[in-house]
């Protein structure tokens, strides 16, 4: 336990302390390089912000209309024949949206249901296992200008699927036993 705290507290200075001595011995200028890279990524933040803005205002307009509860209610029968618990639904349906709302989501049931339910626990297997798939595409496709992500989402939504059951699977096979 304490050669994972060691590595945890030393691992980013030795990352960069590294990358400082690779550049000197290779005679790179990094404090140069560090601010190109930054002056482009202010480019690229200018470039992504409007879809950023239509994706958070989707989110925002789906939650407070009341779609979220319809969604949620009409997924129900599929989410049973996964075992999916019906409290875990809204992750579900959400975790592939927004990352924040998602943890908030999560936060509120681990305060409702306690960490160590089982409820706490695949709600934590689950954030584990996925990831905010519209947020990455919009992010990163949009950072490069990559505009057809169809096959890309697909690949996406069905890995947070299989993810998502195999995170009920395993935990009904260990924590309820």
């Amino acid at each position: 336990m304490n050669i994972i705290r060691l590595v945890s507290d030393y691992a980013i200075p030795v990352i960069i302390l590294l990358i400082l001595i690779t550049g000197l011995c290779r005679n790179v200028k990094v404090y140069d390089i560090f601010v190109e890279g930054a002056k482009d990524s202010i480019t690229t933040v200018v470039r992504i912000i409007p879809t950023l803005v239509g994706l958070f205002v989707a989110i925002g307009v789906f939650r407070a209309s009341g779609a979220m509860d319809l969604l949620v209610f009409a997924v129900r029968p599929i989410a049973r024949l996964f075992n999916i618990p019906s409290e875990v639904i809204p992750l579900v349906l959400l975790r592939p949206v927004s990352g924040s709302a998602s943890l908030a989501l999560v936060s509120d049931m681990l305060k409702t249901f306690g960490p160590d339910s089982f409820i706490g626990r695949v709600v934590s297997a689950i954030v584990g296992s996925s990831e905010t798939i519209f947020y990455v595409l919009t992010v990163y496709c949009g950072a490069v200008g990559i505009k057809r992500i169809r096959h890309t989402l697909l690949a996406a939504l069905m890995a947070s699927g299989v993810g998502t059951v195999v995170s009920v699977w395993i935990c009904t096979l260990i924590f309820r036993s």
